[in-house]
């Protein structure tokens, strides 16, 4: 399954500038009931601000409200393109120790955004999927 098919698309991303304010990207993440807001430049995403960056950065390091995200933000975030599978996708969570990865066309422009809480409904419904032919296989009892 490609990772296009179980990622959200451009009209469930939230975005910003990276000169964003951490203020304006922790009421970006409250409004819409988000933990992360990806950085994007041209179309292109170039870095990544989740609510645990800005209680760590802008909280621990007491940081100005009007810091901006291209400060607190994580750069060059993995990326995958559509067509990349789910178990290659779960990889790259993994050795890159992320838990959102932004879908990328050819060009490098984003598409989409695939979060392991995407991953983990998607698994719960292959599990009930080989559950249920268990089920229908396994003798009375």
């Amino acid at each position: 399954m490609p990772a296009k098919s179980i990622a959200r698309g451009l009209d469930q991303l939230i975005t910003a500038p990276p000169d964003a304010s951490v203020a304006d990207l922790g009421r970006i993440m409250q409004e819409n009931a988000v933990g992360s807001v990806l950085i994007v430049e041209n179309d292109e995403p170039v870095g990544i601000v989740t609510d645990r960056d800005l209680a760590l950065e802008v909280v621990t390091k007491r940081l100005d409200f009007d810091t901006t995200a291209k400060e607190v933000m994580t750069r060059d975030p993995v990326t995958v393109t559509e067509d990349t599978g789910v178990a290659e996708l779960s990889e790259r969570m993994k050795h890159g120790r992320v838990r959102r990865i932004p879908i990328v066309d050819d060009e490098g422009k984003l598409t989409g955004i695939v979060t392991l809480d995407d991953l983990v409904v998607l698994l719960e419904g292959e599990m009930e999927d080989l559950a249920a032919v268990i089920k229908s296989e396994a003798p009375p009892y």
